[in-house]
């Protein structure tokens, strides 16, 4: 697909506003190039902007439109990875001048990296990341690649960026000692799917301002199995939304990125859910503003 095939977010319902006149502002990043199971990931962007035709406008509690959502260009993934980060920092610092919020829609894992390089780049230091995931993505590098989904964390807490995980249930034990190493809040999901916990308390030394990164393998593969790397035993819809709600609550979110998610032909449920659920957590920004 051509950039200029990609529809804008919520299409069918809001004309592109002026950048200055938004506070979301959408970035499509169909990057995918080190996946390491599924593939499909760089279809995501343009499925989730299709299937947000199909949305209302009123989200059940408010209508996170009137705030204006920006559909950004996608952003060109061509060459090789370091370029590729720099394109995504380059964008998200667009974004940040005209103090707007950068969302990002993957694409794979690796592309967060290139949002928060923008976040430094712009001079936002004081900030932390909050982490839905199945994966804890803190390896120094995987099959050779340090810019792998599997190593997008490692890069986030080496630049000195406090991390926060949740839900996560796959990892090595290279993992289990970079979590110490570079002190890794984090509730796993043996701790929360079971017990049904709905919100949580960040540490209180944890920044005010945060960026979340949502991969959609948090998830259960009941609820997602459109992504690459589906493990059992992941967060419920509402469990979703209501641990993502409990940091809007603490803290002030300053972008969000929702990833990994790779569709399936024939079966637009799911990117119709995904598209609802970045629909939703815009609306939980808005009600916490």
């Amino acid at each position: 697909m051509s950039e200029n095939d990609y529809p804008i977010f919520l299409g069918s319902e809001i004309e592109q506003p002026k950048p200055e006149d938004a506070l979301f502002h959408i970035i499509p990043i169909p990057y995918e190039e080190t996946v390491s199971y599924g593939g499909g990931t760089g279809k995501g962007p343009a499925a989730i902007l299709e299937a947000s035709w199909q949305l209302e406008t009123f989200d059940n509690f408010s209508n996170p439109c009137d705030l204006g959502i920006y559909t950004r260009s996608p952003v060109s993934v061509s060459g090789p990875a370091e370029q590729v980060m720099d394109n995504i920092a380059a964008a998200t610092k667009e974004v940040l001048a005209l103090g707007k919020i950068p969302v990002g829609i993957g694409g794979e894992h690796s592309v967060t990296w290139g949002i928060i390089k923008g976040l430094l780049d712009a001079g936002e230091t004081d900030f932390g990341v909050v982490q839905i995931d199945a994966h804890a993505d803190l390896r120094d590098r995987y099959e050779g690649h340090k810019h792998s989904h599997a190593s997008v964390m490692r890069l986030v807490v080496e630049a000195g960026v406090p991390l926060f995980q949740l839900g996560i249930r796959a990892y090595c034990e290279e993992e289990v000692q970079a979590r110490k190493d570079y002190n890794v809040g984090y509730l796993d999901a043996h701790q929360l799917v079971p017990n049904n916990l709905q919100e949580f308390q960040l540490p209180e030394d944890f920044p005010r301002k945060v960026f979340f990164t949502l991969d959609v393998d948090g998830m259960d593969p009941s609820v997602f199995p459109s992504t690459g790397t589906p493990v059992p035993g992941g967060l419920g819809w509402y469990q979703t939304l209501n641990l993502f709600e409990s940091v809007a609550h603490q803290r002030e979110i300053i972008g969000f990125d929702l990833l990994e998610f790779a569709p399936i032909e024939g079966f637009h449920a799911y990117d119709f859910a995904a598209a609802q659920l970045m629909y939703k957590l815009m609306g939980i920004i808005q009600r916490n503003r």
